[in-house]
């Protein structure tokens, strides 16, 4: 049972990794060519009309998917009851957002193809609300590789489907027609994969033992929100939009790994934590896991980040603009390497249903974030978010010792090597630096020397080979 665990979790980590690598190429390709054929107009209208329905997905689910995957058992009721009350819940914000349509054209002042757009997006939310019992089922069985699959799928016919329409001159329409296309493909692929009966149904029992964990999930969501999304728009209002740029790239770049590594890990821990829930001994064993797999690439590689940030902005072109931002830039990587330390224990908390112990945190976070940005904002300037980042990002300490009052680990004993093969590769590549190279130079030593001193670290200081440590999984 636990090798198979072991091997389950493995491919739906590098499954989640790969479908991020290939839906940011291919997005990055697609709006590359979309860019060329349409009008910022046309596009400008597409991003606000996904902008809207965006704030509809907040409200379409009261984190009943999410309490499905944290139960350690399901039965058909469980199923029932949460299908029947989230479809009630999207019909609903549907029929309103059809009421809502001349008030959408006339605010945005939208031409009658892009309601078209809208409502093909409606109908795009309602097709996509099929796809959550079946995707539930595979997450519980640590299956993410055919999540992705129908996410790469429905990415790639997407994008697709808009290019050849662009070019067939059908504007905007494209957009919406590859929508409704996309979300059909999506919705047959899953419950190819992961097939359920849908059915109408409502237990009482069921809906409170549910709402019990989904409902205070699905608040947090929604102080995330608050958090980060309304914040930015607070600080675009007292900073301006070009001292709001620096703050943007440089959160960026600082946040590049943790966005790879933990949002995808998190994707894939919570179910594996709500599997053994009650299993204090595997638990350990999984939370120390977490933290040596996630310190032994995001500690490097944010350093790596901080070391050669600086130089690409000289090797790059048009990049010096970014200069102002180096400073800023280092004071998130701070924060966020401190944050990632919190993450797997909030995935933690709620993989055991203490889920009000992470609605106490989202609150006082998002207290704290709203009432130190605007002060430190005042005092320092451009400077006061990501110092109010940083001042937050030490609850780290306080997250562990909640985490050790449950299950007794060793926090210290999983970060030891990678944080003394980060201070080695930290030290050879700065002395590197001071050796009087073209910048281009710099910078590509500067990598392959950072990649070299950190493994050899690795291997002979703290006897860790990276390919015996991928090859365990299957052992």
């Amino acid at each position: 049972m636990e090798k198979n665990y072991k091997k389950k979790t493995l491919i739906s980590t590098f499954s989640l990794f790969f479908q991020s690598g290939y839906s940011a190429v291919l997005g990055f390709l697609a709006n590359l060519i979309l860019t060329i054929i349409f009008s910022p107009s046309v596009f400008g209208i597409y991003i606000t009309v996904l902008s809207i329905i965006a704030i509809f997905n907040y409200f379409s689910d009261i984190g009943l998917a999410a309490a499905l995957i944290q139960k350690k058992e399901i039965d058909n009721e469980d199923l029932k009851t949460s299908f029947t009350c989230q479809q009630i819940l999207v019909v609903f914000l549907i029929i309103i957002g059809f009421f809502l349509t001349s008030f959408i054209k006339n605010f945005y002042h939208l031409p009658p193809n892009g309601i078209y757009l809208y409502h093909a997006v409606l109908i795009g939310f309602f097709l996509s609300s099929l796809k959550t019992i079946p995707s539930v089922l595979l997450e519980r069985k640590i299956e993410f590789q055919k999540i992705v699959l129908v996410q790469m799928v429905e990415n790639t016919f997407f994008y697709l489907i808009v290019i050849v329409l662009a070019l067939l001159k059908f504007e905007i329409l494209s957009f919406a027609f590859a929508i409704i296309l996309r979300s059909l493909i999506g919705l047959i692929l899953i419950y190819r994969l992961s097939f359920w009966l849908p059915k109408i149904g409502f237990n009482s029992k069921s809906f409170r033992k549910l709402v019990s964990f989904g409902l205070p999930f699905q608040t947090n969501s929604l102080l995330a929100l608050i958090k980060d999304d309304f914040l930015i728009l607070y600080l675009g209002k007292i900073l301006g939009f070009e001292k709001l740029g620096y703050i943007g790239f440089a959160k960026k770049w600082a946040e590049a790994p943790i966005r790879i590594i933990m949002d995808n890990l998190s994707r894939v821990s919570f179910p594996l934590i709500a599997r053994f829930q009650e299993e204090k001994g595997r638990l350990k064993g999984i939370i120390e896991k977490i933290i040596f797999y996630q310190s032994l690439i995001i500690l490097p590689a944010t350093a790596g980040l901080i070391l050669i940030l600086p130089l690409m902005i000289k090797v790059i072109p048009k990049y010096q603009k970014w200069e102002p931002a180096i400073d800023l830039f280092y004071l998130f990587a701070m924060a966020s390497v401190f944050s990632s330390f919190s993450t797997p224990f909030v995935n933690f908390f709620n993989g055991i249903g203490k889920i009000k112990i992470t609605f106490s945190l989202m609150i006082f976070w998002t207290l704290s974030t709203w009432i130190l940005t605007p002060i430190l904002t005042q005092i320092f300037d451009i400077f006061g978010f990501p110092l109010t980042l940083f001042f937050l990002s030490l609850t780290f300490i306080y997250i562990i010792y909640l985490t050790k009052k449950i299950v007794n680990f060793d926090f210290l004993k999983q970060i030891i090597p990678s944080f003394f093969s980060t201070l080695m590769m930290i030290i050879f590549v700065i002395l590197l630096q001071k050796i009087n190279f073209l910048p281009t130079i710099t910078l590509i030593f500067s990598v392959i020397l950072g990649i070299i001193i950190y493994t050899i670290s690795l291997i002979f200081i703290f006897k860790i080979n990276p390919i015996k440590i991928y090859r365990s999984f299957y052992e």
